[in-house]
């Protein structure tokens, strides 16, 4: 049986990264895509590599069109989600939150994003190597911020050995979404590299969230920075240990931590082309004289957004993970 899924906020760069993976997953049927702004429209007409794929229209996003449906995803920014989102989980219908409505504890979310969190839920975090069985039993889950995707998934295993981390993060443009800005203007950005909200990004409060419960002492700094190419976050974390341990077994506790984790893999190298277009987030690790060195690369609108927040829908109603999702990672 096809199970009907709907998009609330479907014109940007992760609304159309959602429906071209929805497109091939086996059992799913995307029936309604929303936008204000382009009500009316035709959906490839927007997203023109999907011509032919897609025959629908962008409607309004009114809970009249999500009758049918079984899972939503909420693609809009921060702010607009928690519009939306009580009156899905109203009516019986899942939900996985692509905006940061519901990744922090309401206090924290209306402190860091000066909002009043209007029809708080409480959610379950969707990384899904972290917190597999809680999303299982879900009917709410806040899909990670793509920074903290890399940088969790970078460290988690060996953070109750650590006494402090740095973050060096460089990211693809994409992340800063669709709307054109001065920042994202091509002059302003070409043949550089631009350091930005170098102390206080929002998405550090996730990382700490995360992080905290294997070990409540750990230090945490985290820069991130955009490249000028389109896709992909590369993440340099810098692992200060409370106690020497080999490579060989640095590498271990890697490989039994992710043992059942299909989409992370362990490479002697990391690229960001060796995961482009895919799920994967891959790690390389290293060690120095004074710390440990765990390079990861994901692709920020996959595994970083849109090819996450299906990884969270497949787990919340049972099926195997990888479905729509198991295909290798486009090259060069």
């Amino acid at each position: 049986m096809t199970m009907k899924v709907g998009v609330i906020g479907g014109s940007g760069y992760t609304g159309g990264e959602l429906l071209r993976l929805l497109y091939n997953h086996p059992k799913v049927e995307v029936s309604v895509v929303t936008s204000r702004k382009l009500a009316g429209k035709d959906v490839w007409k927007v997203h023109r590599h999907l011509k032919g794929f897609y025959d629908l229209k962008f409607v309004e996003p009114e809970m009249k069109y999500f009758e049918e449906c079984d899972v939503a995803f909420t693609a809009v920014p921060h702010g607009e989600a928690m519009k939306y989102v009580p009156q899905l989980l109203e009516v019986g219908i899942k939900v996985v939150d692509l905006s940061a409505d519901y990744r922090l504890p309401k206090d924290v979310y209306e402190k860091v994003y000066g909002l009043k969190h209007e029809g708080y839920v409480e959610a379950v975090y969707g990384l899904t190597e972290l917190h597999r069985d809680e999303i299982a039993k879900a009917n709410l889950v806040a899909n990670p911020g793509c920074y903290p995707t890399g940088c969790i998934l970078a460290v988690a295993p060996i953070a109750k050995y650590a006494e402090r981390v740095v973050f060096d993060c460089k990211s693809g443009i994409t992340g800063a979404g669709v709307k054109p800005t001065e920042f994202t203007h091509y002059p302003n950005l070409h043949e550089s590299v631009v350091p930005y909200k170098v102390t206080n990004h929002r998405h550090y409060y996730e990382i700490v969230q995360e992080l905290k419960p294997f070990n409540s002492e750990i230090a945490v700094s985290f820069t991130p920075q955009v490249f000028p190419g389109s896709r992909g976050i590369l993440t340099t974390s810098h692992i200060f240990l409370k106690e020497n341990l080999s490579l060989e077994e640095i590498v271990r506790i890697y490989e039994d931590f992710y043992r059942d984790c299909y989409f992370v893999r362990l490479q002697d190298e990391v690229r960001l082309s060796y995961v482009r277009g895919s799920n994967f987030c891959d790690i390389a690790l290293f060690k120095g004289e004074d710390r440990i060195v765990a390079v990861s690369a994901i692709d920020n609108l996959v595994k970083g957004a849109s090819g996450q927040a299906i990884q969270n829908m497949n787990v919340m109603m049972g099926w195997d993970e990888k479905l729509g999702l198991d295909f290798p990672p486009l090259f060069p």
